[in-house]
């Protein structure tokens, strides 16, 4: 049976993964990584950045379940690829008494391991953060950190190749289903395929040709360059989610491909749609919204007054959202499935994701772990 998965982002390399490992005939479909994302006039991923938090709580106990079983195979993977992708520099939530409230429904169920730290608990172990003095958090010391999105996704389809799958460096502009197989039809040529996985992002609406069901939404991050000096005086900087009406998330310093060290904050004030596919690219040739960079830059001197910050920068990417909040793992019909809708937290369980997908359209993947 030949099966192919659309979509080269990390929910379509795992699941590519899954298959191939479970001995399936699986092609890998997707463009590579646009060199300037400026002037390109393609689709676009999510994950061409070098910083992902990965944690297991959260405020939605779903996400603690299989953010925890895809950071239980990240070693695996990387022993399978070769590819190092993450970095266990623990994670922080944090916040006030409602905020932890929700999250402490996902650790007690999951049993998470984590320090429960009071306010004076916090200043100690985190001086160079400043938080509000009726702020509690949680900090998983271990099994927690950060990925390189870039590198899982490089990983992940290293390891499918591996086992024998097929990478196709192509961009899909639908499907036709027939009685017998599905032909994918690329920029490339049409290729059919017995059954076909649909794990294109903000992409998969088009692709499928259905009526428009992800909502799609514009996101700007911040980059704070500091120097080695400032680098090493955060070694012990965890990544952060924090209780503002921004739902801002921080990264502590990461060495980008300029060579250079970057804390990374993300958390737009509103929701601005993508409506229509010139939208979406014409946001990501932009590079983000300046306005809320220089939120995003004021929110961080609050948080970090004492923080040496060299240079500001900024990038864009989007979130694609379901109706429910969950991702949409779904077969539409006997030869076509779905997997989509990271929901603003789909780069740490991407692999569990993945597999769940996979096992849509291979049932030996189902139970597998």
């Amino acid at each position: 049976m030949r099966l192919a998965v659309i979509g080269r982002g990390l929910w379509g390399a795992a699941a590519a993964r899954h298959l191939a490992m479970a001995g399936a005939d699986v092609t890998l479909i997707g463009p590579t990584e646009p060199a300037d994302k400026a002037t390109h006039n393609g689709v676009f991923g999510s994950h061409y950045d070098e910083g992902r938090i990965t944690r297991k709580n959260a405020l939605d106990p779903y996400w603690v379940g299989v953010s925890t079983a895809a950071i239980d195979r990240y070693h695996e993977i990387e022993r399978q690829s070769g590819v190092r992708f993450y970095t266990p520099t623990g994670a922080a939530m944090v916040g006030g008494a409602a905020f932890m409230a929700r999250v402490e429904v996902g650790r007690a169920l999951h049993d998470v391991p984590c320090d429960m730290l009071d306010h004076a608990a916090l200043s100690a172990r985190f001086p160079f953060f400043t938080f509000p003095a009726d702020f509690t958090g949680y900090h998983e010391t271990t099994r927690a950190g950060h990925v390189s999105p870039r590198n899982l996704v490089a990983a992940q389809a290293k390891a499918a190749q591996g086992f024998g799958a097929t990478l196709l460096e192509a961009t899909v502009d639908g499907l036709e289903e027939r009685a017998q197989d599905v032909v994918v039809v690329t920029d490339q040529g049409r290729r059919s395929f017995d059954r076909v996985l649909v794990a294109a992002g903000y992409n998969t609406d088009r692709v499928l040709g259905r009526a428009p069901s992800l909502e799609v939404y514009a996101r700007t991050v911040a980059f704070f360059e500091v120097d080695e000096a400032q680098g090493a005086a955060l070694s012990a900087m965890p990544t952060l989610v924090y209780d503002t009406p921004e739902d801002p998330y921080l990264l502590p310093p990461i060495r980008y491909p300029d060579g250079k060290l970057y804390l990374k904050l993300g958390g737009d004030p509103t929701d601005e749609p993508l409506t229509t596919d010139a939208d979406v690219r014409a946001w990501f040739q932009a590079g983000g919204n300046p306005q809320v960079r220089d939120r995003l830059d004021a929110m961080l001197r609050r948080l970090m007054p004492a923080l040496d910050i060299k240079s500001l920068s900024m990038g864009s990417c989007v979130t694609s959202w379901t109706k429910d909040r969950r991702p949409e793992l779904a077969r539409l019909s006997d030869r076509i499935a779905v997997c989509t809708g990271g929901n603003g937290a789909g780069a740490k369980c991407s692999d569990e994701i993945g597999r769940l997908g996979a096992a849509l359209i291979h049932d030996k993947t189902g139970d597998d772990r």
